[in-house]
Formats: C-alpha cells, sequence, structure tokens
C-alpha cells in the first residue's frame, strides 16, 4: 500500500515527526497477547509528501523507493516502574516552563513546535520541585494511533536533554492500553532513562485528568551535530 507524510506533519523543517510516523507505521503493525506493545525503529528521516510503500506484516516496512525509512515488529509492553501522575494543575504548571519559539531548535515541529498552526503544541517543562519529571497538558483532536504516538514522543525527548542537545528519534516502543477523549485534557508524564554515549534514553506515559494511565513509551534519542 502506499502513503504520504502530509507536510504538517513534519519535525525538523524536511522530515516527518518521529513520534507520528512511528504511529503510523506501528498501527499497520500486529500484536499479540504477549508481545503487545509495537517497536519502531526510525532508519532514514521520514520524507514529506512523497508518495511512500507501507509494507504491513510481522516485520512492517515504510520505504522509500529501495530505501528502507522505518521498520517495526511487535514487542513486549514497555517495562520498570511509571513515577508519579502529576495532577493536571501540576502539568499545566510545568508547561509554563516549556522551550519557547526562540528557543526551539525546530519551532514548527508538529509535537512540540510552538509556531506549527496544525501541531499539538505539548510544550513539556519540569514539574515544580522536581527535576526528574516533565509534563504537559494534551486535549486530543482524534485519537488515531499516530496522534497518540505523537503525543508521546516530543515529551520524552525533553525529559531525554533537549533542546539543550539537538536529538532525532531512534526507536520507540510504545502500548496503548486505552484510548484518549476527544476534547478532554489529558496529562502526558516523561522522564529520563539514562545515557549511552550518544543515545539518550527516555520514558513517556499518557494518563486522563484523573490519573488513569492510558498508554506510555520507551524511546531511544539520538544527539546529532547541529547543522552547518
Amino acid at each position: 500500500m502506499h502513503v504520504t507524510i502530509p507536510g504538517r506533519y513534519n519535525g525538523p523543517p524536511t522530515s516527518g515527526n518521529g513520534g507520528w510516523v512511528s504511529g503510523l507505521v506501528a498501527s499497520h503493525t500486529p500484536v499479540t497477547v504477549e508481545q503487545p506493545a509495537v517497536s519502531v525503529r526510525l532508519h532514514l528521516p521520514p520524507p514529506l509528501d512523497r508518495r511512500l510503500t507501507l509494507e504491513p506484516g510481522e516485520l512492517t516496512l515504510l520505504r522509500d523507493g529501495e530505501a528502507v525509512v522505518a521498520s517495526a515488529r511487535c514487542a513486549p509492553a514497555p517495562s520498570g516502574d511509571v513515577p508519579v501522575a502529576p495532577t493536571l494543575a501540576e502539568a499545566r504548571d510545568a508547561a509554563t516552563r516549556a522551550v519557547t519559539a526562540e528557543e526551539h531548535p525546530f519551532p514548527t515541529c508538529y509535537g512540540c513546535g510552538p509556531l506549527n498552526p496544525d501541531g499539538l503544541h505539548l510544550g513539556a517543562g519540569p514539574v515544580a520541585d522536581d527535576t526528574e519529571r516533565y509534563a504537559a497538558v494534551w486535549t486530543p483532536r482524534e485519537v488515531a494511533v499516530p496522534e497518540v504516538w505523537a503525543a508521546l514522543d516530543c515529551p520524552g525527548g525533553k525529559a531525554a536533554g533537549f533542546p539543550a542537545t539537538l536529538m532525532v528519534l531512534g526507536t520507540m516502543t510504545a502500548q496503548v492500553l486505552s484510548p484518549p477523549v476527544v476534547g478532554q485534557e489529558h496529562v502526558v508524564l516523561s522522564w529520563s532513562r539514562g545515557d549511552d554515549g550518544r543515545k539518550r534514553h527516555a520514558a513517556s506515559a499518557l494518563f486522563t485528568a484523573d490519573g488513569e494511565l492510558l498508554a506510555r513509551a520507551d524511546q531511544t534519542w539520538i544527539a546529532i551535530d547541529p547543522p552547518a
């Protein structure tokens, strides 16, 4: 089958938002009871506004011609404890400490860019008096899988050290337990899982305003050199 990543779903200006693209590929990847999550690896910057080939299966592939842009397969659910979810008020307050448009290297990013008119505007900031948790508020306009993955994506990057360190998403493993509700405020929480050279590991989780866990993800981010 053929798919196109519309330009409004960008991360960096000329390539797709990693979470949204990963969610698109994940939505065509079958899962099992034993492996209820999907793990997506981004091999190349996803091109925008170009016809790509999506090959669903046990190993789902997104191709640009012969080049593999992304691959996905089912995986065990993300493990480890999830930190205590902030309240909606705490998440709103945390968002006031998010990166500004002037500070953001990709200010039109679909997930967290303040200047994308169609974006999610998920500016995650540190929870007050806590250097371990970052939070944002999200009110879904739709609950398609790519939207949920996009919501889990950028807050994880913030916890991994973006934008102090310029980085892009390398891999993301996510499980959606229940869909969010359109028009209702939700809380996105993220936290660091440590560094390994140029790799930065983070996790994120999506909650209702009442603290019910709806989805969670583990991510590996790759530090890149700033553009010349």
